[in-house]
């Protein structure tokens, strides 16, 4: 199948659930709202014409300062990659959530078991919640960790360090001490960059 046909495929299956069927890149990205989310990713996963049987990555995204400006829209996503091996196709799944102070998205692990701790991930380091999520726990940062090391209001030398103290005889944690500073220069690429 080709990348139009399964955009067109895509489109006709999914209807209104959907809030978005792009097309770029030679890529199909699906968007939409989480409460279309579980019924889009079975849809995906079941249908005849798709069989997209395997989640290969979940991530979350920041996109609070997108390309260096102020983003108009949703803060918080959480971008599904599939693959249908029967068809030899990729679609990427983008559902946006509602509230960017406590943003939930119902979790697709009754779909697809490989989200498990890509969710607990996304969880971790941007604070997304998972509705419904069998464990949902933080999965790299310490137990006692405070925030979400990916969130780009995050500082870059996060809030606590640890050290072994002689005296003590034991690891403390204490204030960050080290000055913040930024040595490499941000750098938005151009739209064109890379022949695309």
């Amino acid at each position: 199948m080709h990348v139009n046909d399964l955009h067109a495929a895509v489109q006709r299956l999914l209807g209104d659930k959907a809030s978005a069927v792009l097309l770029a890149f030679g890529e199909v990205t699906v968007e939409c709202r989480p409460e279309h989310y579980i019924d889009i990713m079975t849809t995906l996963r079941d249908h005849e014409e798709l069989h997209f049987e395997l989640l290969v990555d979940l991530c979350g995204v920041d996109y609070s300062t997108y390309k260096n400006e102020e983003w108009q829209g949703k803060r918080f996503a959480v971008v599904s990659q599939l693959l249908s091996v029967k068809n030899n196709q990729r679609i990427r799944v983008r559902v946006w959530a509602d509230n960017d102070d406590f943003p939930v998205v119902q979790t697709v692990t009754p779909v697809y078991n490989s989200a498990d701790w890509y969710e607990r991930e996304a969880f971790d380091l941007y604070g997304i919640i998972f509705n419904d999520h069998p464990d949902l726990r933080r999965i790299l940062t310490d137990y006692g960790f405070v925030g979400h090391p990916f969130r780009k209001d995050f500082p870059i030398s996060g809030y606590v360090e640890m050290r072994y103290d002689e005296k003590e005889k034991r690891v403390i944690y204490q204030p960050v001490t080290i000055e913040p500073r930024e040595i490499t220069p941000r750098v938005v690429r151009e739209e064109n960059y890379g022949g695309h």
